[in-house]
């Protein structure tokens, strides 16, 4: 039995001071303040006096850190995967983006086998699967020779029970209303994205299965006044969650705070979107099969795009995705937490055992000092980082 105690507990739900969170077997058996949850014999005591422990972050949109890049080698997931949490990340989707769909039934395999013997680290709970069934005219940094028309037979494997959670596609193209439906019935989440989608196209997508837009504004064509497109109906639409990079360069700060007027805490996710370069030094990367340089702006962010200036990915960590988006928008913290935590895991349909601090779920749990650094972060009970 594990036992943090004098923390502050703080969740989209609930805040307590003097907080006591019981761990048993991986999941939090009880949760309160000290004169509500008394202390097991024989506990092991964590003290978290002076720290904030809230759920830990699940980043859906993560395409490779540490010089590795998933789409070019999958089995570089579990590698990955150890190193994450030290930016607080307990869970997170591998992204595929576009490219041979042998690519994705790799990675699949790889996640089938699961994980290395004697492996800790954030837990990959399924792939993102970014294209291949994109319009070319919003590729972004997908190559478009790999790209595709929606098709069944391309996504006959693609199910929840296969590891495929996530699935982003232009809902315009031809085929893409009957993919989408497919691919609901089998619990995978269906976005829209890299799309040139009018507003009647959008809505509808929205009433075949869609339930979510990839990166906002990025990839899609602008809002007009009088034709919103499909950023208007994302924004428009209460049943529909937006991913959001608030990195500073995908989005300026003042549309960042835009979106949230919009949409607030429950219809956001903040995703990294970040590539190879995330953990390491500017320089020269790999994005599936292109060349990414990868630059420093005076201010620390890098920034990641192909020799034709194309952003291809972000070198953003989920924690100061965190902290400029509370400066980005003054909202307070707990809403923040919100677009990292409940609101993904509700999503994503694991809402009852992730992202949020309740009897039951996982002991996922990140905890930070009240300038939201990363002190330590504990996936399923076990502690994978420490602030040296």
């Amino acid at each position: 039995m594990l036992c943090i105690q004098r923390a502050t507990l703080l969740t989209p739900d609930i805040q307590i001071d003097d907080g006591v969170l019981l761990i048993d077997r991986g999941r939090i058996v009880a949760v309160g303040d000290a004169t509500s949850v008394g202390l097991p014999a024989g506990a092991e005591i964590i003290d978290a006096g002076g720290l904030i422990v809230a759920p830990g972050y699940i980043d859906v949109q993560l395409n490779g850190a540490f010089g590795a890049d998933f789409t070019l080698d999958p089995e570089t997931i579990w590698q990955v995967a150890a190193g994450l949490p030290r930016w607080g990340v307990t869970s997170f989707l591998p992204t595929i983006i576009t490219s041979p769909l042998a690519q994705v039934a790799k990675a699949q395999e790889t996640l089938a086998a699961g994980a290395p013997a004697g492996w800790q680290g954030s837990v990959p709970l399924g792939l993102h699967c970014e294209g291949p069934f994109l319009n070319p005219k919003k590729k972004g940094a997908h190559n478009p020779a790999h790209l595709r028309t929606p098709a069944l037979a391309d996504v006959a494997a693609w199910s929840r029970d296969n590891h495929v959670w996530l699935t982003t596609l232009a809902p315009e193209l031809p085929g893409a209303l009957e993919v989408i439906d497919a691919l609901r019935r089998r619990r995978v989440v269906v976005s829209a994205g890299h799309s040139m989608a009018t507003l009647a196209e959008a809505r509808a997508a929205f009433a075949a299965g869609t339930r979510y837009g990839t990166h906002i504004f990025n990839a899609m064509p602008p809002l007009e006044h009088r034709e919103p497109g499909l950023p208007g109906a994302l924004l428009a639409d209460a049943s529909q969650v937006v991913g959001l990079i608030p990195d500073g360069i995908h989005l300026h700060p003042a549309v960042v705070k835009l979106v949230w007027a919009a949409k607030g805490p429950h219809g956001i996710t903040v995703v990294s979107d970040a590539m190879a370069a995330l953990g390491m030094a500017p320089g020269v990367y790999r994005l599936s099969d292109q060349e990414v340089i990868v630059t420093e702006h005076s201010d620390g962010m890098r920034e990641a795009r192909l020799a034709s200036g194309t952003l291809a990915g972000s070198v953003l960590a989920m924690d100061e995705a965190l902290r400029r988006l509370v400066m980005y928008t003054g909202c307070s913290l707990r809403d923040a937490l919100a677009t990292m935590t409940t609101t993904p895991a509700d999503l994503l349909g694991i809402g009852h055992e992730r992202g949020r601090l309740r009897a039951g779920a996982f002991a996922d749990l990140v905890f930070l000092t009240p300038t939201l650094e990363v002190v330590q972060t504990v996936v399923e009970g076990v502690s994978c980082y420490e602030m040296s």
